[in-house]
């Protein structure tokens, strides 16, 4: 299966269209869309917080909960803060995400392919690349 990348209107293969698909989940504020007020991830409302280890935990929480039930070609494994603590309180924090990649999971097949690792960067804006 093929996608189209949201910015640049040309055909993307299917785990780059999974990668944008992480992006779109976790930029989208609950409510915003009108057809479909349920997606996102309530990670934009935590932005700005003075960064708590609670908090943290809570917004590693919200991400990994929120690509597990949006984006179906991704099964989160783990997820590892990346930056320093400076970097953290700076606000540009990040996470390393460990995800069974299942290229037919919004299909209703969850064979996993293979195991892949992804960035998810927060500072000026959100940004998924992948490893």
């Amino acid at each position: 299966m093929a996608g189209i990348d949201r910015r640049t209107g040309r055909v993307i293969d299917n785990l780059a269209s999974a990668y944008q698909g992480v992006e779109v989940i976790l930029t989208t504020r609950i409510a915003s869309r009108v057809m479909r007020r349920e997606i996102g991830a309530a990670v934009i409302e935590l932005l700005g917080r003075a960064m708590t280890p609670p908090l943290f935990a809570a917004w590693q929480q919200l991400i990994a909960t929120a690509i597990d039930i949006w984006e179906p070609r991704f099964s989160v494994r783990r997820l590892v803060p990346t930056g320093s603590v400076d970097e953290i309180r700076l606000g540009r924090a990040g996470l390393l995400i460990e995800a069974d990649y299942r290229p037919r999971g919004h299909l209703g097949d969850f064979t996993v392919d293979r195991v892949v690792g992804f960035t998810v960067s927060f500072g000026r804006g959100v940004s998924v690349r992948g490893a």
